[in-house]
């Protein structure tokens, strides 16, 4: 035998023997006791088992029977010995993978919803409304956690380019539509990407930021519990996304999807979103290809509601 293949078996010696250390007895046995008798969809729940490695420890078991050993796993393919340590770890501290994603969700949830809500504060919600708002009009989705269309509504504002507005008009305005809105857990506004460098869309970019930052104020005013934030922005090419509606970085419009979801709400024994039987058709008549004005805002508010509720994870079984 060749001094390198000699220390080759002396190396699996020592690994072989460190894995069955790491371990004590009853370990072993609960992670045996996983590997032996997990289905393919039970070992998938484990991050580290899915797709080929968890096909793989079902195809051994059945061509090899049971494992005896944790040393026997480095006969099972793409499990090597880091590898075979990450798994038994997540199977005995399956908690530790769940804290991970959870840090890790919170995190993306802060890239399109902000300011940060605890995720929790989020699940708790059992109605959010989402509003948007453009040149010329407010609407607003009310949305309950089960996917239902409590309200969704819009009201024509003002021409923008028509002239300049003083904030008192602003006010006026923005309060008569707030009046109108129901209660909920949370009001969440589009924040749109205009970028302040285009110098031809000031004008547009000032009226959205006096909006936003009217709708803040009077909202956290009129609802706010406790000092806490009842009042989010959401990110419009985050929803876009979603929805797969962008094409490079402009957003296509959502009026398909939403006549979409309006057919399906008939239609299917569970919807993704569900709109009363005694709405429909009005619903639907606000989509009349006859109509002269593009309601974009309207489509928008539903989808962002949609999206809020996906994104964020809710289990809308609940």
């Amino acid at each position: 035998m060749s001094p390198g293949v000699a220390f080759c078996e002396e190396n699996a010696k020592e690994s072989g023997s460190a894995l069955d250390q790491l371990f004590s007895s009853e370990q072993q046995a609960s992670i045996l006791h996983v590997l032996n008798t997990a289905s393919t969809k039970d070992l998938e729940a484990f991050k580290l088992l899915r797709g080929r490695k968890s096909i793989n420890i079902i195809e051994h078991r059945e061509k090899f029977g049971p494992f005896q050993n944790l040393e026997s796993l480095k006969n099972v393919p793409l499990f090597q010995y880091k590898t075979i340590v990450q798994v038994c770890n997540s199977i005995l501290c399956p908690e530790t993978g769940k804290k991970k994603r959870k840090l890790q969700e919170t995190r993306i949830l802060g890239k399109f919803i902000k300011p940060d809500i605890q995720r929790e504060r989020l699940k708790s919600a059992n109605s959010i409304v989402s509003i948007v708002f453009g040149t010329r009009r407010i609407a607003w989705t009310h949305l309950d956690r089960n996917m239902v269309v409590l309200d969704w509504q819009q009201s024509d504002c003002w021409r923008l380019m028509n002239r300049t507005y003083p904030s008192a008009d602003y006010l006026e305005e923005i309060s008569s539509v707030i009046s109108k809105m129901p209660n909920a857990d949370f009001y969440v506004l589009e924040k749109t990407g205009l970028s302040i460098q285009n110098s031809s869309v000031f004008p547009i970019l000032l009226h959205f930021h006096i909006m936003e930052a009217m709708l803040y104020a009077l909202l956290n005013k009129s609802f706010a519990q406790d000092g806490q934030h009842q009042v989010l922005s959401m990110n419009r090419n985050a929803v876009g996304k979603h929805f797969e509606l962008m094409v490079g970085d402009s957003r296509t419009s959502g009026k398909d999807l939403v006549k979409r979801f309006l057919s399906e709400s008939v239609l299917k024994a569970k919807p993704r979103v569900f709109f009363p039987a005694d709405k429909i058709v009005h619903y639907r008549q606000m989509f009349s290809s006859t109509d002269p004005h593009r309601a974009e805002e309207l489509y928008d508010s539903l989808l962002q509601a949609v999206a809020f509720y996906e994104l964020a994870g809710f289990d809308t079984e609940s």
